[in-house]
């Protein structure tokens, strides 16, 4: 069965008004901690457990207020949740779609549920596109001089493709094979 909600921020603002309304103090930026715990109950009750005797797979949105990742609902869903994909403003702002966060993107199950060379590839390409992101700022401005590191030259020849590969029309889909065949041609090998 396929649970899809929309938002778990709207359900803790709502139990934030309960508890507020029943007396309970704020605390986490305002949220009673009977708000925060909501979110808990509702997302463990989907899943695969000897209590619930069944497995629900679970999407949930979370709307960060102010882009903030340590929110206390961001951080209440990510602490529990088995992975989560960050879609971030920025990457928006650059005109890439979707706009997925890849370094604040996260699974803990992939190993489980993905091949070991999948699951490589996946960490080499987090790799690149991390030490990207990190110096950006220096490869921006032309502070960077080629040859000083070789993972971040690399990653700023591989860049544009990587930037590429990871932007899709609304309307366009691919399969998983596909794309764990074009991210190995793309980062399966050192340059």
């Amino acid at each position: 069965m396929l649970l899809i909600l929309d938002s778990l921020t709207r359900v803790a603002h709502a139990a934030r008004e309960i508890g507020i309304l029943l007396g309970e103090p704020g605390a986490a930026r305002g949220y009673p901690p009977s708000a925060l715990a909501t979110i808990t109950k509702l997302i463990e009750r989907a899943g695969n457990s000897e209590e619930s005797g069944g497995a629900i797979t679970g999407i949930y949105t979370v709307l960060a207020d102010g882009d903030d990742q340590n929110d206390p609902v961001v951080d209440t869903a990510r602490a529990i949740l088995d992975g989560h994909i960050v879609l971030s403003r920025e990457i928006a702002q650059r005109g890439q779609y979707p706009a997925v966060d890849v370094g604040a993107s996260l699974s803990r199950v992939m190993n489980d549920i993905v091949p070991s060379e999948y699951a490589a590839l996946a960490r080499r390409f987090r790799a690149l596109s991390a030490t990207y992101e990190a110096n950006r700022d220096l490869v921006m401005m032309g502070a960077y001089r080629q040859g000083a590191d070789p993972l971040l030259d690399e990653a700023i020849a591989l860049h544009p493709r990587m930037c590429q590969f990871l932007s899709q029309a609304s309307e366009e889909s691919i399969d998983v094979a596909t794309a764990f065949a074009q991210m190995s041609e793309l980062v399966g090998h050192a340059a």
